[in-house]
């Protein structure tokens, strides 16, 4: 059936060199080769058939320019999470899996969950978000060496690990300049970055990884910035069974970033933070469940100064409450 609004919705499955593309609601399928030329033919396919909405699945970065092409053509694009689509597949009884049957999930998922809204196209934040994400592999690879290291190996492996790692160093610097001019030179990010970087403990690669990967802070209520992050906790109860809470999906990338940097918030830079953690450690929670927790409050936190425009103050954040957006600035 077509959306209870009458918005005809495409799902797209995003290959190297191809997309599979349904139109359930009109038993429509079509693939389109990658290139710009398949772009545009894609956009007339779909202007041909009134799609107002195309969803996708994240698909590691061969998403950006057919979603880029859509949004330019005034046409709705969605990215969503390719773990929702498989599992509401699954709940369907589709075990099938090839890219035009993924077609037909993605719309069907699309279809079935149609308030969700599509992203808008930002090119400074997605310029952003990739160098955040290039300077994090190198530090995740330069990490994997200095583990390397501590073993026993041959001079020759030494010296060459040594090598890699003053050049990863280098680049690492680099990007961290690259990124440093994009803030300073967008305004809107400028001043999110100076309400980030004012809570103590965060520096500039929290802010930049904040601003690129949770655009909706400020605009949004603390359960869904907790949630977003992924630090909210999850019920897990059954009859009279009480499951221990846990946390569960959100954006990955962005929750490791801040997970490192609320572990030398809570336990070192920030005096507010640190007393909350020690808290709970004192209640006996695991140091992993009282982080989790300050990545939780910091979060709102963070979410509430954005929301008012106003920096870091200690003593309205103090341990015994964190302050709430009122409802009326909630837009979820």
């Amino acid at each position: 059936m077509m959306a209870q609004d009458g918005l005809v919705v495409a799902g797209i499955d995003v290959a190297k060199d191809k997309v599979d593309v349904c139109i359930r609601s009109l038993s429509q399928r079509q693939a389109f080769p990658s290139t710009p030329e398949g772009r545009r033919a894609l956009i007339r396919w779909l202007r041909k058939h009134k799609v107002g909405k195309a969803a996708m699945e994240a698909s590691g970065g061969y998403e950006r320019e057919w979603a880029k092409a859509l949004r330019e053509a005034g046409i709705e694009a969605l990215i969503v999470d390719p773990k929702r689509v498989r599992n509401f597949a699954r709940s369907a009884g589709r075990l099938a899996k090839n890219d035009p049957i993924d077609a037909e999930m993605i719309a069907w998922f699309a279809e079935t969950f149609i308030e969700a809204k599509g992203q808008t196209y930002d090119a400074a934040r997605e310029k952003l978000v990739q160098i955040v994400n290039a300077r994090q592999a190198l530090i995740d690879m330069r990490t994997s060496l200095q583990s390397r290291n501590e073993h026993s190996t041959p001079d020759v492996v030494q010296k060459m690990q040594g090598r890699l790692l003053k050049q990863i160093t280098l680049e690492v610097a680099k990007l961290e300049a690259a990124i440093a001019v994009l803030i300073k030179a967008t305004p809107r990010f400028a001043e999110l970055a100076e309400i980030i970087e004012s809570v103590p403990g965060l520096g500039g690669g929290t802010s930049a990884g904040l601003i690129g990967a949770m655009p909706e802070l400020g605009q949004i209520g603390d359960k869904v910035a907790a949630a977003l992050l992924g630090a909210a906790p999850y019920d897990d109860d059954s009859g009279k069974r009480r499951g221990v809470r846990h946390i569960q999906g959100g954006r990955r990338k962005v929750r490791n970033l801040f997970y490192m940097a609320c572990m030398g918030a809570a336990t070192r830079h920030n005096p507010v933070l640190k007393a909350f953690y020690d808290r709970l450690i004192a209640k006996g929670k695991k140091p992993k469940v009282a982080l989790t927790a300050c990545m939780r409050k910091l979060i709102v936190i963070l979410n509430v100064m954005i929301a008012r425009g106003e920096k870091w103050d200690a003593k309205r954040y103090e341990v015994g409450g964190t302050a709430r957006l009122p409802p009326s600035a909630c837009t979820a």
